[in-house]
């Protein structure tokens, strides 16, 4: 016991005069910024890329239909508060014949956070120009505001640009801004702006009904949050997806409680219902989903938790399969 405790003594006095140990610190900065905002997910034979465009701070005032309570409490059980941080996403599908985009991003039209579509377009390994297709849901400035550079010029030039008649002949109406409230009047004058060069151009489509609008693509109507507001279903090889647009806005409160509506919905009971039988549709279908602000990157599944109430069941991280 002698002999180990003069050990231990001169083992602490050597420790000791080599000096108490010290945590090493980087010689880096940190880098403070994020990984590009892309993500990659294959349906059958189409290779579908998230691209974020951006966030923005939705004030949950802008929600309604429910109490401030359960609002409350709907966000704290997802950890989130009020603003809540809101993904705008939009996504780019290679078809293996045609590349097409459903959404463009808003640029610069709603602020400095937003307008990243172009930049993530080219970190995922394509170019604007490649793009034969843009898809849109609906006419909202952080969908259609990217149709533009933030220098006015177009986005996408050999791109033929797609949205449902009844969207287009409502937001691109001079006599329904000239109705609107002075400060309604911008949610028409985005649009019109954004899409006017391709209309000079021969390059803007309206269309109706449910046919393929390429193959494998198909329209599927769901207004109510605009006249016209549609989702896209892409099929391949027995797989399919439906890129949803603006189902929902605040995950954390509309899926549990999807009754609520939002201050942006055109026509709000439409919206309701229709909110309703898209998430009991994909639900009962297993029907993978893409929305455009959902949490990045968007794409997952929606789950049945009882009678008009859901959640998110997002995709996870996965390579792509050669």
């Amino acid at each position: 016991m002698k002999r180990f405790n003069r050990s231990l003594s001169t083992l602490i006095l050597a420790l000791a005069t080599m000096g108490a140990p010290t945590l090493a610190l980087a010689d880096a900065a940190q880098i403070k910024t994020q990984v590009p905002g892309w993500y990659r997910h294959m349906v059958g034979q189409f290779e579908v890329t998230a691209l974020y465009d951006g966030q923005i701070m939705l004030d949950t005032k802008l929600l309604k239909g429910a109490t401030s309570a359960q609002i409350r409490q709907h966000l704290q059980d997802a950890f989130r508060t009020s603003p809540t941080p809101t993904a705008v996403i939009a996504y780019l599908v290679n078809t293996g014949d045609k590349l097409v985009l459903v959404d463009a991003g808003a640029a610069k039209v709603f602020g400095p956070t937003l307008g990243n579509v172009l930049a993530n377009i080219k970190a995922a390994g394509y170019d604007p120009a490649q793009i034969d297709a843009v898809l849109l849901t609906h006419l909202h400035g952080d969908h259609v505001g990217g149709l533009l550079t933030p220098e006015g010029q177009v986005a996408f030039p050999k791109a033929r640009v797609f949205v449902a008649k009844t969207d287009a002949d409502y937001w691109l109406s001079a006599d329904n801004m000239a109705k609107a409230p002075e400060s309604a009047r911008g949610f028409f004058q985005i649009p019109q702006a954004a899409v006017a060069p391709y209309a000079k151009d021969g390059r803007l489509t309206t269309y109706e009904g449910t046919a393929e609008i390429l193959p494998g693509i198909k329209p599927i109507s769901t207004n109510g949050h605009t006249p016209g507001h549609t989702s896209y279903l892409f099929e391949s090889r027995g797989q399919r997806l439906l890129v949803w647009g603006d189902i929902v806005h605040n995950v954390a409160v509309q899926m549990p409680q999807p009754e609520v509506t939002i201050e942006f919905d055109t026509y709000p009971k439409q919206a309701l219902a229709t909110r309703l039988k898209v998430l009991g549709w994909t639900a009962k279908d297993a029907l993978m989903v893409a929305g455009a602000h959902l949490p990045f990157p968007g794409i997952g599944h929606v789950r049945a938790d009882g009678r008009h109430r859901f959640s998110w069941v997002p995709a996870d991280f996965a390579p792509i399969q050669p």
